[in-house]
């Protein structure tokens, strides 16, 4: 009989129900815990070595390397950051080469506004570097054999260093001084712009430069002249309706009179 009034108890509150209780609290928690640290295999192997695994919230290795902005001085020193101004199709580089070759249109700033280059620059400047240092040699040989044809003559080497240190260096240092000249002046300058347009500026030496080889002195200075006054145009018109301000007509005159000093060295040195 008192086996029987133990069995009719209520069970609910005894010891043999609270398993069930502490199971699903742990499962709850063990549930928890895995969702807040979830690891992505495989182990991040990035900078910081504490952490062997990344994590959801870790950045992934492309979110953490950047490509450097030109802005800064890792941009300034870095090949890629110039990629862009090499972007040109051939047809918009010949399209500029025949703009070049007005000299009172005054107009190349807003044609290459939407997309500066140097890949004229460099080329036209290149180009221009042989062109004077084989036909300067060749206008040398024919000068001395319509002189003399039993004057013995052998090619000067010396011509591609001159060509090389001047036509570089006109054409990287005048667009570069005349940039930190006017942005010291308060004018608005691109110096990416000043390269372009300085570059194509030279087209016309190279397609003069093999009228040059003609042997007669008298015809060289008028090709030569006219050369240097069509460039000198060109790069002062295209100046002055690039830059504002009525006290910086002195710079476009000198660029004007710096193209004309450019023409008459070409003579002067290479088809003497």
């Amino acid at each position: 009989m008192e086996e029987s009034s133990y069995t009719g108890l209520p069970t609910s509150h005894l010891l043999g129900s609270v398993p069930a209780v502490i199971t699903e609290e742990n499962n709850t928690a063990k549930h928890v815990a895995t969702d807040a640290s979830m690891q992505i295999f495989p182990p991040n192997n990035g900078g910081n070595r504490g952490r062997g695994y990344q994590t959801l919230d870790s950045p992934t290795p492309t979110e953490s390397f950047e490509q450097q902005p030109a802005n800064n001085w890792r941009g300034v020193f870095s090949i890629s950051s110039y990629s862009q101004y090499f972007n040109v199709d051939t047809d918009v580089v010949i399209i500029r080469l025949i703009s070049s070759l007005n000299p009172v249109a005054g107009d190349f700033f807003s044609k290459i506004d939407a997309n500066p280059d140097l890949y004229g620059l460099i080329w036209i400047s290149t180009t221009l570097v042989f062109v004077l240092a084989s036909l300067g040699n060749l206008a040398t040989f024919l000068m001395q054999k319509h002189a003399n044809s039993s004057i013995s003559w052998s090619f000067d080497v010396n011509y591609v260093n001159v060509a090389a240190c001047s036509i570089y260096g006109y054409a990287i240092v005048v667009p570069l001084a005349y940039y930190f000249f006017l942005q010291y002046m308060g004018s608005n300058a691109s110096l990416i712009r000043f390269w372009c347009m300085w570059g194509y500026s030279l087209t016309i030496f190279i397609m003069s430069s093999f009228l040059l080889i003609i042997p007669v002195e008298f015809l060289r200075w008028i090709i030569i002249l006219l050369t240097g006054v069509a460039s000198a145009s060109f790069v002062a018109l295209n100046l002055r309706s690039y830059i504002d301000g009525n006290e910086l007509s002195v710079a476009i005159i000198a660029a004007f009179f710096l193209q004309i000093a450019l023409a008459i060295f070409i003579k002067v040195w290479f088809f003497a």
